[in-house]
């Protein structure tokens, strides 16, 4: 009735409000290279950076460097629907939204001639490049469909070697 309906716009107008002041961020990635500078890069900006990749002791290391209380560290196996899953559940948890996604985390294959690459060495870098892409992608657009406002960005980095193989 109308007690039902009066609590359901009730808990819609927490939502607006809970946290609209806050753009959040999602980097993978985020312990080296691109990854890091573009987490710095958005925590300087002024958002709230949630920090994932496999180590958690170099994400850590980002976080201190930045110097910002708006660092959150995740560690994360991105190539495990399991590892993704619970980034996702965390992130809904802490910040009820997802503005901006930098799908970065990415691997290359060993420095090894092409008919040397062994099969599991290949499946690590579609496991990682590809699948990691897609599920932090799906967990994104997931909740970016049921946050207040919906919507957000997602950012898929690739690299030079898509544009310019090499040896």
């Amino acid at each position: 009735g109308d007690l039902e309906t009066s609590g359901k716009i009730l808990e819609f107008q927490k939502r607006i409000h809970m946290n609209a002041n806050i753009k959040v961020a999602l980097v993978t990635g985020a312990g080296s290279g691109i990854g890091n500078a573009a987490a710095l890069a958005l925590l300087k900006a002024g958002y709230h950076v949630v920090l994932t990749g496999r180590r958690q002791d170099a994400l850590q290391a980002v976080a201190d460097e930045s110097g910002s209380g708006n660092a959150l560290v995740v560690a994360t196996d991105v190539t495990q629907p399991a590892s993704v899953a619970a980034l996702f559940a965390t992130i809904q948890s802490h910040f009820g939204r997802l503005d901006v996604l930098f799908n970065n985390a990415g691997v290359n294959a060993p420095k090894v001639l092409f008919e040397d690459l062994s099969f599991d060495q290949w499946q690590n870098v579609v496991n990682t490049n590809l699948t990691g892409s897609f599920l932090c992608a799906q967990g994104a657009f997931r909740l970016m469909k049921t946050q207040v406002p919906q919507g957000g960005r997602i950012i898929n980095n690739g690299s030079i070697s898509a544009t310019a193989p090499r040896p």
